[in-house]
């Protein structure tokens, strides 16, 4: 899917887990960038930082060795480290960065003093956090993608795919969450699908009440009581391109189901 990614990671623990879940994304010939941005410039905790950064570096080559897959770790240091990762995935043509938030659940603000809302904003490819990293190892037996519109986004649809192939053809259900059932749909709102790649896809339509389009602090509540229906899965969230459509991605939405999702979750900022 992605022909190279961009992987900025804090900590040693992040690397391991995290190139393995890009290596479900990586396009076949595809490469992966680790990049630790030391947040300081200035002496002797420079200094320090960098000789510990080792344990980052160490673990990227023997994870890139064991999975076949080149990796290259980068170390660098900056005051700004959205602006450094920014820079990187720019300079290199990066197709998507990957990350994942720190901190647990019950961190009452996940996106505080984090590198990820700048990423969202400001990113010019596409953007894919997870909400958490224990989670990256997680098998799920099936993918579920929320949508307010007629539609699962066409992004959104490609990652799961790719996601379902890897997971050995487990399948896909896209929650069209709405007033009115789209178009197309059979009895009692649903339609039986297969994807380009022969995923079985099911679109099935969730009756709202038109005011909570007026009401967008129940969008995150809204998305998970689908998903329960559907006993979870990993939630796969990203945003609508039809005109009218809420938008998801906003950091007051992702502060909200980050926490309280039960299930694994990614955010895709195409």
């Amino acid at each position: 899917m992605y022909h190279r990614i961009l992987i900025p990671v804090t900590t040693p623990s992040e690397v391991e887990p995290l190139i393995r879940f890009a290596a479900k994304l990586l396009s076949p010939g595809g490469e992966i960038r680790l990049l630790h941005v030391i947040p300081t410039v200035a002496l002797p905790e420079l200094a320090r930082d960098w000789r510990a950064s080792v344990n980052i570096v160490i673990p990227a080559h023997e994870t890139g060795a064991a999975l076949d897959i080149p990796v290259e770790p980068e170390v660098r240091a900056a005051r700004d480290v959205a602006a450094e990762i920014l820079d990187l995935a720019e300079s290199h043509g990066m197709d998507a960065i990957l990350l994942t938030l720190r901190g647990g659940r019950r961190r009452t603000n996940p996106f505080v003093g984090h590198t990820a809302s700048a990423l969202l904003q400001h990113a010019s490819c596409d953007v894919i956090i997870v909400n958490r990293l224990a989670l990256t190892g997680a098998r799920f037996n099936r993918i579920l993608i929320p949508s307010f519109s007629s539609h699962a986004p066409r992004k959104a649809l490609s990652l799961a795919e790719q996601l379902a192939v890897r997971e050995e053809g487990i399948p896909i259900i896209s929650l069209l969450l709405g007033p009115e059932a789209p178009q197309g749909l059979g009895t009692g709102g649903t339609r039986e699908d297969v994807t380009a790649r022969g995923i079985p896809h099911r679109l099935k339509h969730v009756l709202l009440n038109p005011g909570i389009f007026r009401r967008g602090r129940t969008y995150p509540e809204t998305v998970l009581a689908a998903a329960a229906k559907e006993r979870y899965g990993l939630m796969v969230v990203s945003e609508d391109a039809q005109r009218g459509s809420p938008l998801l991605l906003t950091r007051r939405f992702l502060e909200e189901l980050f926490r309280t999702a039960p299930c694994p979750v990614l955010a895709l900022r195409a």
